[in-house]
């Protein structure tokens, strides 16, 4: 279907009157949807909320940083917009912009549980994290997951994607997680874009320059067409408001109705696929259908398989008081003990996916993760103390493929999210164990969602938004000038102890061999794992600690600007 074609049926007076939602800048298109004369733009250029990590990258500021907030009513609701700029940056979510987004969805659900519920709208054009602001960049887009994710239950999060730069990266798990999702035909919807996977699988793998597969893939048709999103809506002002109206006026959804909540759904699909011999964009339209609902699938045996020796496998088990650990799929492991549940990705030689052989976070891996989070929800629910959940994290990224991309990754990823975060708020204390590496959006999926992160300050021990070969390549750099750049710029290192200066690590741990710890190791790591349930357990329940910690005060001081000045500005 073409977008002249959806027009079909409309008078010449209503072509005419046309007018185009991509054309209009980001400030423009948040207008557009509110009702005329209510909009109130908050935290806006003229305070001067710009990323202090990028002229000394030079790289030029923008004075609102991509991001616009705008406040008003939409058919008389209230509802706040974030539109994000894709003219700054490509949209890449940095610092200040994230903490914008995520800040303005915690007031909007702050609201909504007082009484006034209060509608959110994103405005998805991005391609990611700002890799120039890299790990606080990728922080930030966790906490713009569990803000949604805080609003969705008191009051509907709409997400639209309408077109040039789609929306890309981890920003995507956050469009799986909204209430209903707004497409157009030109819009495009991945985890990973195109280039990306070329770069890092072959032209095979994915030809970038083809765009007719990119749009057969990750177009707004197509997500439409398979349930991955809800309405596909022509390029147009008055069109795509009237759907955001209707949306906002179906209020919240059911429990358990979301697509990021839809397990049974997810499972069913990933049933249908044959990595080996995955269908065709077009046949998968037919296969799963344009309702996101369970399809018929035929039953496989469980495989079993004993992966190579890994941190991440080696840590489970000496954590886990003796308890072996047990094969959620042959790629994700779980050890439960009476206090906790241990969960990590591991590597798969024989993976059917390819692309996910080498512990990277995929379709089957975020599948099996949710399911185990919620697992062990459901089994403690009217526990008066439930189970903590520890992630030990040792993974190299996201899975980087066309099936995952065509069967839609970054909405597998989103139920794992999803899951995480119903299990923080639950009450249980999640904390996270870094033992190896922890990149991308398989550390979003697996491990950024928790109460208490904890990392083994060891020198193979690396977070980051991106692996160095390609941060280089997308930022036109070499991997010398990244270096020599993280020399200053925290955000941008690879090393752990940088990133243990931003905020959001609540303990850097020495081991004297991480990769075979000897007991007295495996002790004072397991102690500094019971004081961070410890602490979680008395702590908040969302992820305002990491705004509080004694590391923020100095290295989010612009995160923290933009809080202050969202709390005044709010209702002033």
């Amino acid at each position: 279907m073409s977008d002249t074609s959806m027009l079909v049926g409309l008078t010449w007076q209503q072509l005419l009157a046309r007018q185009s939602f991509i054309e209009l800048d980001a400030l423009a298109r948040a207008t557009a949807l509110l009702d005329r004369g209510t909009a109130r733009v908050l935290a806006g250029p003229f305070d001067r909320l710009e990323s202090p990590w990028l002229e000394p990258q030079g790289v030029t500021p923008q004075s609102d940083d991509g991001v616009v907030i705008v406040r008003g009513s939409v058919d008389g609701h209230p509802a706040v917009v974030a539109a994000i700029d894709q003219r700054f940056q490509g949209g890449g979510i940095g610092e200040v912009s994230g903490a914008k987004i995520s800040q303005a969805l915690l007031h909007a659900a702050a609201d909504s549980r007082a009484g006034t519920p209060t509608a959110a709208v994103i405005l998805f054009e991005t391609g990611g994290v700002r890799l120039q602001e890299a790990n606080l960049g990728l922080n930030a887009v966790a906490e713009i997951c569990s803000a949604v994710l805080d609003l969705r239950p008191v009051a509907p999060v709409i997400g639209i994607v309408a077109g040039t730069v789609g929306s890309f990266g981890g920003m995507s798990i956050a469009a799986g997680l909204c209430t209903r999702l707004i497409v157009t035909p030109q819009s495009r919807i991945g985890l990973n874009g195109p280039a990306v996977i070329e770069q890092e699988g072959g032209i095979d793998e994915f030809d970038s320059h083809d765009h007719a597969l990119i749009w057969a893939v990750d177009g707004g048709e197509q997500r439409a067409g398979t349930g991955l999103a809800d309405d596909l809506v022509p390029d147009d002002v008055a069109l795509i408001r009237r759907h955001v109206v209707d949306a906002i006026a179906d209020g919240v959804g059911a429990p358990g109705s979301h697509r990021s909540e839809r397990l049974d759904v997810l499972t069913s699909r990933l049933a249908t696929l044959d990595p080996v011999h995955p269908p065709e964009p077009a046949a998968l339209r037919e296969l799963w259908g344009r309702t996101y609902a369970p399809v018929p699938v035929h039953a496989r045996a469980p495989r079993q398989r004993t992966g190579p020796a890994t941190r991440g496998r080696t840590w489970l088990a000496a954590l886990s008081a003796g308890v072996a650990p047990q094969q959620v799929i042959p790629s994700v492991l779980s050890a439960t003990t009476p206090t906790a549940c241990y969960l990590a990705v591991v590597p798969d030689p024989g993976n059917p996916y390819h692309r996910a052989r080498e512990g990277q976070v995929g379709l089957t891996e975020s599948s099996a993760l949710a399911h185990a989070v919620r697992d062990i929800v459901e089994q403690d629910r009217g526990h008066t103390t439930k189970r903590a959940i520890v992630a030990v994290v040792d993974l190299p990224s996201q899975a980087y493929g066309r099936i995952e991309e065509t069967a839609g990754l970054h909405q597998a990823m989103a139920a794992a999210v999803d899951a995480y975060h119903r299990a923080r708020t639950a009450g249980h204390p999640i904390v996270t164990l870094v033992v190896g590496t922890a990149l991308s959006g398989g550390f979003l999926t697996h491990g950024l969602q928790a109460n208490q992160i904890l990392a083994l300050d060891d020198p193979a021990v690396e977070i980051h938004a991106m692996h160095k070969e390609a941060a280089a390549r997308i930022t036109m750099r070499t991997v010398g000038e990244l270096d020599d750049l993280a020399t200053t710029i925290p955000p941008l290192s690879y090393r752990v102890a940088d990133w243990a200066t931003l905020g959001f690590c609540d303990g850097l741990l020495s081991v004297a061999d991480a990769d075979d710890p000897a007991p007295s190791d495996v002790a004072a790591v397991a102690a500094a794992v019971d004081d961070a349930i410890a602490r979680a357990r008395v702590g908040v329940l969302d992820l305002a600690n990491r705004l509080d910690s004694a590391a923020a005060m100095t290295a989010r001081r612009a995160s923290r600007a933009v809080r202050d000045i969202l709390d005044e500005q709010w209702t002033s």
